[in-house]
């Protein structure tokens, strides 16, 4: 019998997982498809405080998220690194919002009639710097547009911005590269493996799933509920528990664009309806905008960015950038519903970011996980155990902060001297190959790379830098199954592939699985 048993393979269930086996307890976690799927591969790809969420008066959610920048920096830094965001201002500057700090301007100051005073911003940056403790990343500065060259692609009215501090993560790669330090602390990963059911019975859970092997049951002394936006519908219809609690399906959707300009820098930018969505370079030759916030209906698997959606980002942008952004610039759109927990909130961008874990002690626990940010998510690891340490006391107390992900046992600042030490060592990679590489599986770059001497050593080229040795290293040790898990989520490299060398990759990965299916 297992200790314990977690529905969901996305950030907070592989988190979970992997903070319990690190404590001694076994665990199974069993995932309907692929690794981060869902909501865990549709985010802006940054762990941020969230600087917006100060005009919600959330200090306790920001100061969380700050603090947990500069953790998860030293833990995964082939996957994570420092950005600078520029956010620029003008006095004109309106913003239609029901805020708590809106409605206090409001009152005190009535005559800005929705605009933010520049002392405001600076004070809010003030406290997006020091809530956290701040060590590795630099401070916010003062920027004029007219003299930086970040100023270069916005309209000619933004002279002026401020320049702060957030970082950029690869989530899908996160979410995975905590799986496997959970299974290498002795956890069980199952995916493609729906559940279909999760009964009390005395003690402990009866859980049946239905995965490559057909039914089959497992016992455990805890199950914890991480469906994210399946959440509501495992207490209802899997472990079939009548319960008022709920969440609130929020989509959020992305566009891709050609590259829109030349430096390394994202911007923050505000709008007039009181959104704000982030232009971040992407992928060395694209541009990623979003997010929006809307109440989502219907299946969270069908999820898609609409018109409405596509066309709101490229307006919202265009108000900024000097050249108009167009839908002829759109290379690619993606959308995630995040599963909020239901508040009461009357519209979507006000519902809390903050995660509700709920443990229902009627009979063998079950901990129901609502909400939460990727930012986040190895403090709400550690908040699960918590609640279910009573339950296990023999389990060991908190470790993973500041514990590398497999790949990221090198400093910081290491990235380019390991992308050097790779290309010595296999100077047939191109510098682009390489870079790649590092910033995918870090220090395991080397040992993917294997006694390799030349590209035809890694066998079959799929295209895009892509190898057979690499497709291998997913299928063996990062639980890809099908090409999409390939080139869409451990990667992005389905942004330079044609749809027939991708069907090749599923082809080949078929094959390979059929002739291996006890490949793990």
């Amino acid at each position: 019998m297992a200790d314990l048993f977690i529905i969901g393979g996305g950030i907070n269930g592989c988190g979970i997982a992997r903070d319990a086996a690190g404590r001694g307890l076994s665990v199974i976690l069993a995932e309907q498809g692929d690794l981060a799927q869902a909501t865990s591969s549709s985010s802006t790809k940054l762990f941020h405080g969230g600087l917006r969420y100060l005009e919600y008066f959330e200090f306790r959610l920001v100061r969380e998220a700050l603090e947990e920048r500069e953790i998860l920096l030293t833990a995964m830094p082939h996957i994570s690194w420092p950005m600078r965001f520029v956010l620029p201002w003008h006095s004109d500057m309106r913003f239609d919002t029901d805020t708590p700090t809106s409605r206090l301007l409001g009152v005190v100051m009535p005559w800005m009639k929705g605009r933010r005073p520049a002392w405001l911003i600076r004070l809010g940056l003030f406290l997006y710097d020091t809530l956290g403790g701040r060590k590795i990343l630099p401070a916010t500065r003062t920027l004029d547009l007219k003299a930086d060259p970040a100023g270069k692609p916005l309209q000619s009215k933004f002279a002026h911005a401020y320049e702060y501090s957030d970082c950029w993560i690869e989530d899908s790669r996160l979410v995975v590269l905590n799986a496997r330090d959970a299974q290498a602390r002795g956890a069980r990963i199952m995916v493609q493996t729906p559940v279909i059911s999760a009964t009390r019975a005395g003690d402990h859970w009866e859980v049946v799933t239905n995965g490559p092997d057909g039914p089959i049951t497992h016992r455990a002394r805890a199950l914890v509920n991480a469906g994210g936006p399946w959440v509501e519908d495992i207490i209802r219809n899997i472990a079939r528990i009548n319960s008022t609690e709920g969440v609130r399906l929020v989509r959020g959707s992305h566009i891709v664009t050609r590259k829109l300009y030349d430096h390394d820098r994202c911007y923050f930018f505000q709008g007039t309806d009181g959104r704000i969505i982030f232009a971040i370079p992407y992928e060395g030759d694209f541009t990623l905008i979003g997010t929006t916030d809307q109440d989502h209906q219907g299946a969270p698997k069908d999820a898609v960015c609409t018109d409405e959606e596509r066309d709101y980002l490229l307006d919202f942008a265009s108000k900024y950038f000097a050249k108009p952004v167009t839908r002829d610039d759109v290379v690619w759109t993606y959308s995630g519903v995040r599963p909020l927990y239901n508040d009461g909130a009357k519209s979507a961008t006000a519902a809390t970011r903050d995660y509700v874990l709920s443990l229902d002690e009627n009979g063998a626990p079950l901990l129901n996980v609502f909400g939460g940010k990727i930012t986040t998510y190895r403090r709400l690891a550690e908040s699960a155990l918590e609640k279910l340490q009573p339950f296990f006391p023999g389990a060991k107390g908190k470790w993973t902060a500041r514990q590398a992900l497999p790949g990221g046992d090198f400093p910081v600042d290491g990235v380019a001297s390991l992308t050097a030490a790779l290309k010595a060592a296999h100077p047939y990679l191109t510098d682009t190959h390489a870079a790649r590489l590092i910033r995918a599986y870090g220090t395991e770059a080397t040992t993917l790379l294997g006694q390799a001497r030349s590209l035809a050593d890694l066998g079959r080229d799929f295209g895009a830098t892509l190898t057979e040795a690499e497709v291998n290293w997913l299928m063996d040790r990062e639980y890809a199954r099908h090409a999409a898990d390939v080139v869409w989520r451990r990667s992005k490299l389905g942004l330079r592939l044609t749809p027939p060398q991708i069907a090749a990759i599923d082809d080949y990965m078929t094959t390979r699985w059929a002739a291996s299916p006890a490949a793990e």
